[in-house]
């Protein structure tokens, strides 16, 4: 386990735990650098941070202002970390919540949307077809869908590239309805 620290916001300087193994928190330069070109997305936002992993990127957007976050990670370590980082944080309950699922068959369930749907899947597990079905809960007409992936940006159903930068083998891409 390591520690990163919060960039910006409410919590910003403020640590959390990562649970490490298979995860890969998002550095924090990229995170700040995601976050500034999502800025005015983030406020007042319902926000999904699937494959939350130490929950970091949820946490930011909650730091900045969402009014609430879903924190989705099948793995029950990361899980428990993630409940441990909002405790430590005091972050309120009502507008955190952490579902231990997997993210595509319960996308492919459920008929919630949010404004600002995260996604930093882990690569190893990473499938273009599957990612496609993180458009379906991208509420209109203001949602945006951010999408950390190994290669190039794929093409995503009822969504529009907006905007992607690339960091060594990371590449963040910003879609909008």
């Amino acid at each position: 386990m390591n520690n990163l620290r919060i960039t910006s916001g409410e919590y910003k300087g403020r640590k959390i735990t990562t649970p490490g193994g298979h995860t890969h928190p998002m550095g924090e330069r990229e995170r700040l650098a995601l976050f500034n070109v999502i800025a005015d997305y983030i406020p007042d936002a319902k926000v999904l941070d699937a494959f939350a992993g130490s929950g970091a990127l949820g946490i930011e957007a909650l730091s900045r202002g969402a009014l609430s976050v879903v924190f989705m990670e099948k793995d029950v370590n990361a899980c428990q970390i993630i409940k441990q980082n909002l405790t430590e944080l005091s972050i309120d309950p009502t507008r955190a919540s952490v579902l231990r699922n997997d993210v595509y068959q319960t996308i492919a369930d459920t008929p919630d949307q949010w404004e600002v749907v995260i996604a930093d899947p882990p690569y190893d597990m990473y499938d273009e077809r599957k990612i496609q079905i993180l458009a379906r809960v991208v509420a209109t007409p203001r949602g945006i869908l951010v999408l950390s992936h190994p290669g190039e940006a794929p093409e995503l159903p009822g969504l529009k590239l907006i905007k992607t930068r690339t960091y060594a083998a990371a590449h963040l891409s910003v879609y909008a309805k």
